[in-house]
């Protein structure tokens, strides 16, 4: 899936612009592109200028704009790659046929999954989102978002319709408690540490699907 397809904006990601039959050409735009991202996560998008950028990659100024013509290019690309990449890993959970545990389970371990590989890109878009979705190339950050969410409200609601879920449940609301708990994890996870997102993911759906409180299940605080 192509989340640049359905944006309704007619640019077109950089990397399409200028092939290169060039391997290590394109290996050192990789390289631009990774660490560009990590400057983006660290100081925010906005007071990142391409002079930093250059002077990271230890290149002038004008040897960056070989490989993109702006630094909207570099954080477009950065971010469609994570949505791309995400919603296509969501949509083959959701066409295995399996029950909508079984799927919403496997959601949440592809969410927790992308901490570590996108980890910039998911940074970049909690701390900069108001600030690109005012632009029209920047469409399809929402368009990504309302499909994401139409997915997994999808399977919440259908494992209400299967009696898998309770149905005294918002599917909407239950959704972007889980998004956020997902993706707010990105400023507290170390990679390398005494977790790694399947052992996280592995926790987080013990307590989605079974709870914190022994005994029957009450509304009621005690």
């Amino acid at each position: 899936m192509s989340t640049r397809k359905n944006s309704g904006t007619t640019t077109t990601p950089a990397r399409h612009q200028r092939a290169t039959s060039s391997g290590s050409a394109s290996e050192r735009r990789d390289h631009l592109v990774k660490l560009a991202a990590e400057i983006f996560a660290r100081k925010g998008f906005q007071a990142t200028t391409v002079r930093e950028i250059a002077r990271e990659a230890g290149i002038l100024s004008g040897s960056l704009y070989h490989h993109f013509d702006s630094k909207e290019t570099i954080v477009d690309e950065v971010l469609s790659t994570f949505l791309d990449d995400l919603i296509a890993r969501y949509r083959t959970a959701v066409d295995s046929s399996a029950d909508a545990r079984a799927v919403l389970s496997e959601m949440v371990r592809i969410g927790f999954g992308t901490l570590e590989p996108h980890r910039a890109a998911i940074t970049v878009m909690q701390n900069d989102w108001n600030y690109l979705r005012q632009f029209e190339r920047f469409n399809y950050l929402v368009k990504a978002e309302d499909e994401v969410e139409q997915i997994w409200v999808s399977q919440i609601r259908a494992g209400q319709a299967a009696g898998l879920f309770r149905p005294d449940v918002d599917p909407k609301l239950t959704y972007r408690m889980i998004r956020d708990t997902m993706w707010v994890a990105v400023r507290w996870f170390r990679p390398g540490g005494r977790l790694n997102t399947h052992t996280l993911a592995e926790h987080y759906i013990t307590v989605l699907f079974d709870g914190l409180a022994t005994g029957e299940r009450s509304t009621q605080h005690g």
